[in-house]
């Protein structure tokens, strides 16, 4: 069980981590630093970089994210800071489900999303939020049911 914060450390976690500067900066920092101390781990939660194709630009994506891992399989949360609209990388999934999931410095493996649907998906997001309690804060904050996304590998890592 991860420790409980503050509610407005949950908010300024999101705000930040959703921000435009994080989101295109900290990929380029996990490629040079790897899985290295907070860019690597926070919260219980293994750090990861996603890397989709855009739905409508057709260009590689690449996002960094707070990834359960469960066997051989990623768990990522589209939260979106419990903003109303879902982000863009989740659309990108549904669009377009194969993707690469870079793990530190050198390890990418080809994946293929599917949303969760179901039991499975209650029990994935029970166990979002239990290692990172903000999931439910933000799920408080919005309307929309927050997808929890299951990244199946496809073949062996690069």
């Amino acid at each position: 069980m991860a420790r409980t914060l503050p509610v407005g450390a949950y908010w300024l976690i999101g705000a930040v981590g959703t921000s435009r500067i994080v989101t295109r900066l900290h990929p380029v920092a996990y490629r040079w630093f790897g899985s290295a101390g907070p860019i690597g781990r926070s919260f219980g939660m293994r750090s990861v970089v996603l890397t989709t194709i855009g739905r409508r630009s057709g260009t590689a994506r690449e996002v960094p994210l707070y990834a359960l891992e469960l066997d051989d399989r990623f768990i990522v949360i589209g939260s979106n800071g419990g903003k109303e609209r879902p982000p863009a990388w989740v659309g990108n999934l549904l669009a377009a489900p194969d993707c690469t999931v870079r793990v530190g410095r050198q390890r990418v493996i080809p994946a293929r999303a599917r949303e969760a649907e179901g039991d499975e998906r209650e029990r994935l997001w029970a166990q979002a939020v239990a290692s990172f309690p903000g999931y439910a804060r933000y799920q408080q904050r919005t309307s929309r049911r927050i997808p929890v996304i299951v990244l199946e590998p496809t073949g062996p890592s690069a």
